[in-house]
């Protein structure tokens, strides 16, 4: 039988028989069952048709029970069943089961019609919030285009935080404005742009006392959803957390909840998808899996607006990166910034100290040179791939017995360090 509504009035009880009512017209449904099994009870007292009318308002009960979403132990159907529909799933190698693969292909169908345009699909100018005397950001201004993982790095305080809540309409800017997923940041917007976007804080904020499946119904009510149960079995599958839709959500480790939490904010199919530090306090495989499913979002055209502490996390997830103290830094992809702020360098090592190291290594493309602590040499190049076989000939050419020979790397941590000691030097 049909359902009467998209929500799940009852569900079946884990203990025991029968359903129990979560949702208000639950309550009224088994509120007027009760009502009319005592007014029968009251009224037909002693008459032989009690039984039969006591017999059917059970029966209309059971009925009314099975078709509003008593006949499942959870709200979502199986991940089988979610994902029967997800044809031609993208190719993108990734670190996802094929299952996962399936239900993001579903969840995502908007996201690949977002990603065949050109409109970014985050523009923030002159964005500025003052609490009092107080400036927690200055006058930002960037761009996120669609379907690009935007890494959003700075230290404690520096407004990173507040500036996801202004665009996420959850607090107003001071001055500034924004289009967020083609829509401007402006109060009477506030409810059309949280349509578009999903919001996963460091704490997801679920409801312990709930199931898995049962958070998510609540989430899926709120968003307005027209299929809640096949949103949520695709959902649960994007996560691999198919098998875990009955568990109460209080018995779930820290890294199953933020799991949760990732399902529930790919529930509507979001635009701007923003997480806040959401492999923090992870285990390596923990974070390798929530890595490997912004790997899957990002290949299917969701916009990823990233937060985290993890230089390294972000270096290995983003395409491109902000660094914020208050103020904008710099913006760029990671290999940019670091060519942007360092000298090319090879490292040398060799057996022994070379006899007359400027006679050896000053060779075309090399512009300078040092030794280091620990007695090999940094050359500074212009084009490690014109200078490094040059270095080799020079140093075989001497007879020296080299070690190694490799180029040197500077880290996203080693830009942010240098970006955020220059900002703070200058306060």
């Amino acid at each position: 039988m049909a359902r009467l509504t998209s929500l799940r009035w009852f569900r079946r009880r884990r203990i025991g028989f029968g359903w129990r009512p979560v949702t208000w017209q639950g309550w009224l449904v088994t509120v007027s069952a009760v009502a009319a099994l005592i007014s029968a009870g009251a009224l037909l007292r002693g008459s032989s048709a009690r039984i039969p009318v006591v017999v059917l308002a059970l029966v209309v009960y059971a009925v009314i029970a099975l078709a509003t979403g008593g006949s499942r132990s959870d709200d979502a159907v199986s991940v089988a069943e979610a994902t029967e529909s997800a044809t031609e799933p993208d190719s993108t190698s990734t670190g996802l089961s094929q299952v996962q693969e399936e239900a993001l292909h579903v969840l995502t169908r908007s996201s690949r019609e977002r990603r065949s345009t050109d409109a970014p699909a985050l523009t923030v100018e002159n964005l500025t919030k003052r609490f009092g005397d107080r400036v927690a950001v200055d006058d930002v201004s960037f761009s996120v285009g669609a379907g690009e993982v935007f890494g959003f790095l700075g230290p404690n305080g520096a407004g990173k935080t507040t500036t996801v809540r202004m665009l996420a309409t959850l607090i107003s800017p001071t001055s500034g404005s924004a289009m967020i997923a083609g829509i401007p940041l402006a109060p009477e917007r506030g409810v059309a742009i949280r349509q578009r976007i999903a919001v996963m804080p460091e704490n997801p904020g679920l409801y312990l006392r709930l199931t898995v499946a049962e958070n998510l119904g609540y989430f899926a009510g709120l968003y307005g959803l027209r299929h809640p149960g096949e949103r949520i079995g695709q959902a649960l599958g994007a996560v691999n957390l198919g098998s875990r839709a009955d568990d109460l959500c209080g018995s779930l480790s820290k890294g199953l909840r933020q799991r949760v939490g990732l399902a529930r904010a790919l529930l509507s199919d979001p635009a701007i998808l923003f997480l806040d530090e959401p492999t923090s306090g992870l285990d390596p495989v923990a974070s390798r899996e929530v890595h490997d499913l912004i790997d899957g979002l990002r290949h299917r055209g969701v916009t990823v607006f990233l937060t985290t502490h993890r230089l390294a996390e972000a270096e290995r997830l983003c395409d491109r990166v902000a660094i914020l103290n208050t103020r904008l830094r710099t913006i760029g992809r990671p290999d940019d910034l670091r060519d942007s702020l360092f000298t090319k360098t090879l490292l040398v090592r060799t057996a022994a100290p070379l006899p007359d190291p400027p006679r050896v290594l000053l060779v075309p493309g090399v512009e300078g040179w040092q030794i280091d602590e620990t007695g090999g040499y940094i050359l500074t190049v212009g084009d490690a791939r014109i200078a490094a076989p040059n270095v080799t000939r020079a140093l075989v050419g001497a007879g020296a017995d080299l070690l190694s020979l490799s180029e040197g790397r500077h880290t996203l941590e080693d830009v942010y360090l240098d970006l955020i000691a220059d900002a703070e030097a200058a306060r």
